[in-house]
């Protein structure tokens, strides 16, 4: 009997032969695919909801619905299913023609995230049709030696390793002014709404990047309002490039005049090479901005639910010298913990650029990688307290122990402007609570002790405001 050979004629023994297979087997393998019948699941449960709220513009109506239905929550059971059957993948979806992968196991969040940009693109399909519709040359959607130019402007421009921004003193005065009137106008209406606090809060950003001069011009924020709107459908809706190119000449306008304790004056004060295209990465800032805004208006309905940690925020406030700015670490403990709750990007999306191998086989080049973030967030299964409001976790190391917490997301693609945005929300919360309480009137007002719901729409929330005694 002749002896078994390989595909190049080689002669094996039986053990080397079985050996042999058992590697070309996997590394030949592909990822588990999901049935039709789990794919569909996963279309209806967790990607569709995510599509219908507005990826990158929230729509208000369907987030209220959402909210009813308590989407999210559906979609992390939905994902746990998809875990226990398939194992800890990835595993393929393949829709439209496209391949997708849920990542599935705290390890390859890791892996995806501290592989950006190569092999795991940042600037993948679905993500370059989107923003390219405000900003065609942001650094989300850039590669290569731009990208590189374009993220050491934004860690630069915004200080992304210190807690304390450069100009520190300016902004904290900003969102402390434009707090202060907020709450002037609440006394005056007896109520804090989404949009009241909105209107105040976009009036603070503009200020903040732009300077005092824009702090009404409500126009320019309204187009890009319009444009992240078109943004939603990505590649299915036509760019309006005129409106794209009024709004970012309009933007590049307000940059030149660098008006002084304004983000606009540090960029004007190291003149950026050509590739940087300041205006394309400011128009993230802004884009970013409206997300902090909605992490703010909820942190204020956990703080009201618990009274334990209402008193410890509004202790750190009247503590603190507010003259000048402050870490406020238990805030912004309290914008974490919203952030993890409810995160503002709840798809974290990158797109393999070559063949990848896992334990459970090869993803192929082209495939958007999805990670799911209320899935590692809220997994009960995995998360002790994951349907709490338990802020100590970012003071107290958990949040490193409790890995994947990524509500700026982590790795070389980390929001650089994590640290920006937690001195201004939080500045602003400590001037909304150090002599004011601010009581939910929410028809489902949070409450101390239940479970907190998976999806939390900011735009029904709404507060009633009293005078604390001294």
């Amino acid at each position: 009997m002749s002896r078994p050979t390989l595909g190049n004629g080689e002669t094996v023994t039986q053990a080397g032969r079985s050996a042999h297979v058992d590697a070309d087997v996997r590394v030949a393998r592909s990822l588990p695919r999901t049935s039709p019948r789990d794919t569909a699941a996963v279309i209806a449960e967790v990607l569709a909801p995510l599509v219908a709220r507005g990826v990158i513009a929230r729509r208000p109506r369907v987030v209220g619905l959402e909210d009813l239905l308590d989407a999210d929550r559906r979609a992390v059971r939905r994902m746990q299913l998809v875990r226990n059957g398939y194992g800890e993948g990835p595993v393929l979806l393949r829709i439209a023609g496209r391949n997708l992968a849920l990542v599935l196991s705290a390890d390859h969040v890791r892996r995806v995230l501290e592989g950006s940009p190569d092999p795991f693109d940042i600037a993948g399909r679905e993500k370059r049709a989107a923003l390219s519709h405000f900003q065609p040359n942001g650094v989300l959607i850039s590669h290569g030696s731009e990208r590189a130019v374009r993220r050491r402007l934004n860690e630069a421009a915004l200080d992304s390793s210190q807690p304390i921004h450069r100009l520190g003193d300016e902004l904290v005065a900003t969102a402390r002014d434009e707090a202060t009137v907020l709450v002037a106008e609440a006394e005056r209406s007896g109520s804090l709404t989404w949009g009241d606090f909105s209107a105040g809060w976009w009036r603070a950003v503009r200020r903040i990047v732009l300077g005092d001069v824009a702090r009404d011009e409500v126009a320019l924020t309204d187009a890009l309002w319009r444009l992240r709107r078109d943004a939603n459908w990505a590649y299915l809706k036509p760019k309006r490039t005129a409106l794209r190119d009024l709004f970012l000449d309009r933007l590049e306008d307000h940059l030149s005049r660098a008006e002084p304790g304004s983000l606009a004056a540090v960029l004007a004060a190291t003149p950026p090479p050509p590739a940087s295209e300041p205006a394309h990465q400011v128009s993230h800032w802004l884009f970013a901005f409206d997300a902090a805004g909605m992490a703010s208006f909820r942190a204020l309905a956990l703080i009201d639910a618990n009274p334990r940690e209402s008193e410890r925020a509004r202790h750190e406030a009247l503590q603190a010298d507010m003259s000048r700015p402050q870490p406020l670490p238990f805030l912004r403990a309290c914008m974490l913990e919203s952030l993890r709750l409810w995160p503002t990007t709840p798809a974290i999306l990158r797109e393999t650029s070559t063949e990848t191998r896992w334990d459970s086989g090869t993803m192929p080049p082209k495939t958007a990688a999805l990670i799911f973030v209320p899935y590692f967030h809220r997994n009960r299964e995995s998360l002790a307290g994951a349907d709490s409001f338990t802020p100590d976790i970012w003071l107290n190391g958990h949040s490193r122990r409790d890995w994947p917490l990524v509500p700026f997301s982590a790795g070389p693609a980390e929001c650089p402007g994590r640290n920006l945005v937690l001195l201004v929300t939080s500045s602003m919360l400590a001037t909304l609570l150090e002599n004011h309480r601010l009581r939910q009137l929410h028809p489902r007002p949070l409450v101390a002790g239940n479970p907190l719901p998976g999806t939390l729409s900011p735009f029904r929330l709404r507060f009633g405001i009293a005078a604390r005694q001294s």
